[in-house]
């Protein structure tokens, strides 16, 4: 019997490499790591939603540094860095079958990762703007950084972050696209995936159908993220069997 046949299911079939085991667990703890985030980030925007003025940021951040970061997506920049081994494990798991739509899935959603934190400048940069302006003697300091706030401001909803987004919903459609073929998912993961890709498609810069949008896509983000860590650590594990035998 070779090493594979001792491990039940499709995972029999064009077994991944045992040693890519150390990723899938690196990956599947990022996504339990998300799992906790994704809730926290929505509860905060409900009830303290964020302020729609830059002196209002200014305010905020002398208040509580932590809720300014968080309301200037600090929880979903996160998100965003720790995604990237989820999509390098599913390049490795699904370019097996398709390897161009599983690379090209795997440079958007790179090229969106690079987008998001590229817009995300103003998230610590607030801290020492609004440290500035309430330490100005003058009016026109006053008035210079409340400029360089706005322009700030202008960057975080710009279309960096617009581009990224959509990009973002592109890479899980594909991704979902060949998963579906894949037999070793269980179709409720690229079926959640595929809706979160589609609600993607509508920024929540795009007025209040955005944000509503926005808010709601979290919900199929969540579950999406619960079933793949369930996936992740379960062939984690065969991988970790196939590896000892």
């Amino acid at each position: 019997m070779n090493k594979t046949s001792s491990i039940s299911g499709s995972f029999t079939e064009n077994a991944i490499d045992p040693r890519w085991k150390t990723l899938f667990y690196i990956a599947a703890f990022a996504a339990v790591y998300m799992i906790i985030l994704i809730p926290i980030q929505g509860i905060v925007f409900i009830f303290s939603p964020p302020p729609s003025t830059v002196l209002g940021f200014f305010k905020l951040f002398q208040e509580s540094i932590l809720l300014g970061l968080i309301n200037l997506d600090l929880l979903l920049t996160i998100d965003y860095v720790l995604v990237v081994f989820i999509y390098f494990v599913l390049f490795i798991v699904l370019s097996r079958k398709e390897k161009s739509l599983s690379l090209i899935a795997t440079i958007l959603g790179c090229l969106s990762i690079t987008l998001y934190i590229v817009s995300r400048e103003a998230t610590f940069s607030m801290i020492a703007l609004s440290n500035e302006y309430f330490s100005a003697t003058t009016e026109m300091e006053q008035a210079a950084t409340l400029a360089a706030g706005k322009t700030l401001l202008a960057v975080y909803n710009g279309s960096s972050f617009d581009i990224s987004y959509v990009l973002g919903g592109f890479t899980m459609v594909l991704f979902s696209i060949v998963m579906l073929k894949d037999e070793l998912f269980e179709k409720s993961i690229p079926s959640t995936g595929l809706i979160m890709g589609v609600l993607m498609f509508v920024p929540p810069t795009s007025g209040e159908i955005g944000v509503w949008i926005s808010m709601v896509s979290l919900v199929p983000s969540l579950i999406w993220m619960i079933l793949m860590s369930r996936w992740l650590f379960r062939t984690a594990r065969r991988l970790t069997q196939l590896q000892l035998n």
